[in-house]
């Protein structure tokens, strides 16, 4: 399970980080809220373990954006703010669960396991968008009875595509949420990716076409009868 920590005070990421791969999740942290937002919109990730005082975003911020997004992604707060007012605000923004800082490890992995108890029925497997669909944990992309398997970067960005349904996605978008915000990579690599999905979508024979809109980004569309 895939678990996504938005949290600015670094030492305190990477502690719950080592305390979630401890307990047999993979998980990776970002450290400002518009990275957060990204991440926890992305598609890639099973649960989110979100701070609410962030720079650029707050986690309050982000979980609204989620849910009117429709992202249905567990989210599990944290704050150093006990009073009732501040829970009820990050609950009503969308959150499922909130923790009060300082806590313990085993009270974060029990919290953590209940979350996805409770919203197992609303975890995907897959991800799909008209005659294609992603599955999340073989990085297959299937049309009908043909499928083709995905590189890791081709799978990150094609999520990212189908989880955004309709919406224009940017380069800068896709380079900073696959190749991360301190990557050499450029525009380039974007471009490059965008192709070999092109043509993968074209050997499965979807209708499904990646439309580059100028100046803006890339968006799937549905092509032919």
């Amino acid at each position: 399970m895939n678990v996504l920590v938005v949290e600015d005070e670094r030492n305190l990421a990477d502690a719950i980080v080592q305390i979630l791969e401890d307990g047999s999740y993979n998980a990776e942290a970002v450290y400002d809220g518009r990275a957060g937002l990204a991440g926890a919109t992305s598609g890639l990730y099973d649960a989110v373990v979100l701070d609410v005082m962030l720079p650029g975003m707050s986690g309050t911020e982000i979980v609204h954006e989620m849910r009117r997004q429709q992202v249905s992604t567990p989210v599990l707060m944290l704050t150093a703010k006990a009073s009732l007012a501040d829970k009820v605000e990050g609950l009503d923004a969308g959150a499922d669960d909130y923790m009060t800082k300082p806590f313990e490890a085993e009270e974060l992995l029990a919290r953590l396991r209940a979350l996805t108890r409770r919203r197992g029925d609303v975890l995907l497997d897959e991800v799909s968008f008209a005659d294609v669909s992603l599955d999340l944990s073989t990085h297959d992309l299937t049309c009908g009875e043909r499928k083709v398997h995905l590189s890791g970067k081709e799978f990150e960005v094609m999520s990212i595509l189908m989880s955004s349904s309709a919406r224009v996605v940017s380069k800068q978008d896709l380079l900073t949420r696959v190749w991360g915000a301190d990557a050499e990579a450029s525009e380039n690599s974007v471009e490059a990716y965008v192709s070999f999905l092109r043509k993968k979508l074209q050997h499965v024979g979807s209708k499904v076409q990646i439309t580059t809109l100028r100046m803006l980004g890339y968006r799937l569309e549905v092509f032919g009868n």
